[in-house]
């Protein structure tokens, strides 16, 4: 680990040489590409700085320990090396993570798709609910949100809806959202006050590029139709929904949002891009997960994975054990608290993962 670290001090200092280079400074492509790998290795140096530091310092503090005869001067020594060893134990502990494989796909936008399940009108009002929740917490973190496609329901809920969010590092935030996401609550239509449970899915597929996945024209079949509302009456009075299928994977894919057949076309292409990068790495980590036994943090979809319960104001993260009484805040978008908790805990697996017959060498003290 510590090899791996100092090698990562030693490029640092090797790219600071060549950004400050006037013939790479000249050549702009080949500039970026050296600031791209400084900004990225950054973060490892800047701890590995720190650890270093907190080092010396412990050190100077056992010295003045084994030295000191003044038992008062003694006591506070030992007072504060106890306090530095824990810094350099939690600076362990970070460098570790930082140095983890970084999940190629953090830095994508993500395509979310959220649909109403089991309970009927109540399960799509609160998809209507949920979507707007994500929009709040985009919004908090200046991330910018297309709506691609919609099916709503006579009374406003959301059957299906999906939508665009792009920003830096949008799926390394939202990439654990994916799941099926249960509501507790007594429905505006229940007269006796009874609790009813419905649940909504969430789905989060990193956004791809036409360099990610390419899609033969060939094996699409695209048909289109006239757009329509809650309880089927016509919207559109020409033909400008579009659905697209890819022949090979018999994946489909609706848009009707546009007035433009052609934009209702390209959004749909978006969504379907989305999905088959995302069979194509879900295939690829089953594969993994065959030879691993299992699979950490692949957000499976097909598990419940949070309650929100109204009458206790409750919402429960079901992996993680974490409850927060605040469920007006959270459906406010105010989901940071989850959202971090559940890197935490992933990024916890995946360390576990990780150490092995090596872990003991991770406690070994770097040069400084």
């Amino acid at each position: 680990m510590f090899d791996k670290l100092e090698a990562f001090e030693k490029r640092s200092e090797e790219l600071n040489g060549l950004l400050s280079d006037p013939k790479i400074i000249a050549q702009q492509s080949e500039f970026q590409k050296y600031a791209r790998e400084q900004a990225e290795i950054a973060p490892v140096v800047a701890e590995f700085k720190e650890y270093k530091k907190i080092s010396r310092q412990l050190e100077d503090c056992e010295k003045i320990l084994r030295e000191e005869k003044d038992p008062e001067m003694a006591v506070l020594a030992r007072e504060e090396a106890a306090g530095l060893k824990t810094k350099k134990e939690e600076a362990v502990e970070r460098l570790k993570v930082l140095l983890l494989p970084k999940d190629p796909r953090d830095d994508k936008s993500v395509i979310m798709e959220i649909r109403a399940g089991t309970g009927g009108e109540e399960a799509a009002l609160f998809g209507s609910d949920l979507c707007r929740m994500y929009l709040r917490y985009a919004d908090s973190k200046k991330w910018r949100v297309e709506m691609l496609s919609t099916s709503v329901t006579g009374k406003g809920g959301f059957k299906e809806a999906i939508l665009s969010i792009q920003g830096k590092g949008v799926y390394s935030k939202l990439k654990y959202e994916s799941g099926a996401h249960r509501v507790q609550r007594v429905p505006e239509t229940e007269t006796q006050g009874r609790i009813h449970t419905s649940a909504v899915t969430v789905a989060i597929l990193p956004e791809a590029e036409e360099i990610d996945i390419k899609i033969n024209p060939a094996d699409l079949k695209i048909d289109v139709y006239r757009s329509s509302g809650p309880g089927g009456q016509s919207v559109n009075t020409t033909d400008s929904a579009v659905r697209v299928t890819h022949v090979p994977t018999g994946l489909v894919v609706t848009c009707q949002d546009e007035k433009s057949q052609h934009k209702n076309k390209d959004k749909a292409l978006k969504v379907l891009r989305a999905r088959l990068y995302d069979e194509q790495e879900r295939k690829q980590q089953e594969e993994m997960a065959r030879d691993r036994k299992q699979q950490v943090g692949s957000g499976d979809r097909s598990e419940r994975i949070r309650t929100y319960n109204f009458p206790q104001e409750r919402v429960t993260d079901h992996r993680i054990g974490l409850t927060l009484h605040r469920l007006s805040q959270v459906l406010e978008g105010d989901i940071d608290e989850i959202v971090d908790k559940l890197i935490v805990h992933y990024q916890t697996e995946a360390l576990k993962k990780d150490e092995g017959p090596k872990a003991a060498g991770l406690k070994e003290s770097a040069p400084v």
